[in-house]
């Protein structure tokens, strides 16, 4: 399971840090840091946070399939 936010787009709301407290957290006033890969028995707290970000800032992956044309590349 993965996520992946647009910190460009994120505002700062930090509703998302107020309802996936393992995942993701506010450093300072206004910057966002979370983790990318995540633990199954966080999925409804992250399903939470992904819905309650107001600018839709964050994306889920809940499947363990890698994605296609980035994972196994080779350079």
């Amino acid at each position: 399971m993965r996520l992946v936010v647009d910190l460009n787009r994120c505002q700062g709301f930090a509703k998302c840090a107020f309802l996936a407290l393992d995942v993701f957290t506010l450093h300072g006033e206004e910057a966002l840091l979370y983790t990318s890969r995540f633990d199954e028995a966080l999925r409804d707290q992250v399903e939470q946070a992904v819905a309650a970000c107001p600018v839709q800032a964050i994306l889920a992956d809940f499947s363990d399939e890698p994605t296609k044309g980035v994972e196994g590349r080779v350079g």
